[in-house]
């Protein structure tokens, strides 16, 4: 009998040790290549029984072009590389990583936070310019007492809220998949989008990319915020209206930005944000740790190690599709 397949469909990764230790013991046999688009996927795993996806799109076309496909597992939180209703339909689990980066991705939002709040790279880059002056800086106001507010509060923002709060930051939540008491259970008062807008000095973006949620901060929404406040995005870059965010930053309808992720990654050359100086600008490093990366990989791969030994995944992301299917549950 002979092995089955499984495919990275794409990766930035020196080797592909992880997924191997995870992978091996199963029986399966590991395969790394690296695709750009459905066509060079549907040519190069064609008897996949399983892909490890980064980047590539895995829509309906890949779907149904793989014969043998039972599982795709995502490196990361977010599945929007994967079309999850064709996979749904053919029968085919869909897995991620939910909880592997919390403490990173919350850290660096608190980081690019202080950023924007102390001014520190402004003032870094004028130094090195040879202006020893604070004075570029003003005005800078006291981070204790004023408000955050939390766009989405799953996991990282929750774990973002305990953070803020040791800095004296007093937080505003909106979620409308969140009850008030869990609000609670964090020192955070639940609140409308609109009034979340309008009261907070810097705002964290958490929200995960879907139809519901693509540039759902946009020119309405930045209007509506205080012309002192921060936006942070690290979440999903599409979520905010990148051409809308430069438009309020040069009108100054916000103070500034600090930005994990874009609407493209990387930005083009003449991007305007990248010539802000109100503007922190990271290359989608937010959930890079040394230990979150291998915990990353080796989880992702589990995810379709599982299959292959006759279980749904753990962290299973199209539950439906379990009418179709008569997988154990672990």
């Amino acid at each position: 009998m002979s092995k089955p397949k499984v495919y990275v469909t794409d990766f930035e990764f020196k080797t592909l040790q992880y997924e191997e230790e995870v992978l091996n013991p199963v029986g399966a046999e590991l395969i790394g290549v690296q695709c750009k688009t459905e066509d060079e996927i549907i040519e190069k795993c064609k008897d996949a029984f399983g892909l490890i996806n980064q980047y590539a799109p895995i829509g309906r076309k890949v779907l149904e072009s793989l014969p043998n496909l039972k599982v795709v597992a995502r490196y990361g939180v977010g599945v929007n590389t994967i079309d999850i209703p064709a996979a749904t339909e053919l029968g085919i689990c869909v897995a991620h990583v939910p909880d592997y980066c919390m403490d990173e991705v919350s850290d660096h939002a608190m980081a690019l936070l202080m950023a924007c709040a102390r001014k520190t790279v402004l003032m870094n880059n004028e130094v090195k310019k040879g202006n020893w002056d604070y004075k570029v800086s003003i005005p800078i106001n006291r981070l204790r007492g004023q408000k955050l507010g939390l766009i989405s509060f799953g996991r990282i923002a929750q774990a973002l809220a305990k953070k803020a709060q040791a800095f004296g930051l007093n937080l505003l939540v909106y979620d409308p998949y969140v009850p008030e008491a869990v609000a609670k259970e964090h020192n955070a008062k639940l609140v409308s989008l609109e009034e979340l807008l309008k009261e907070s000095d810097f705002i964290s973006v958490h929200a995960p990319l879907t139809a519901e949620t693509e540039h759902m901060i946009s020119e309405k929404e930045l209007q509506m915020m205080k012309d002192s406040a921060y936006i942070i995005n690290t979440g999903r870059g599409p979520v905010i209206d990148e051409k809308a965010l430069v438009k309020g930053l040069q009108q100054g309808w916000i103070a500034g930005a600090g930005l994990d992720v874009l609407e493209t990654e990387p930005p083009a050359a003449d991007n305007p944000l990248l010539q802000m100086d109100n503007v922190v600008i990271n290359p989608h490093a937010a959930w890079y740790s040394e230990q979150a990366e291998a915990e990353l990989r080796r989880k992702t791969a589990r995810g379709v190690a599982e299959v292959i030994q006759g279980y749904y995944p753990t962290y299973h992301v199209n539950k439906e599709v379990r009418e179709k299917l008569t997988l154990k549950t672990l």
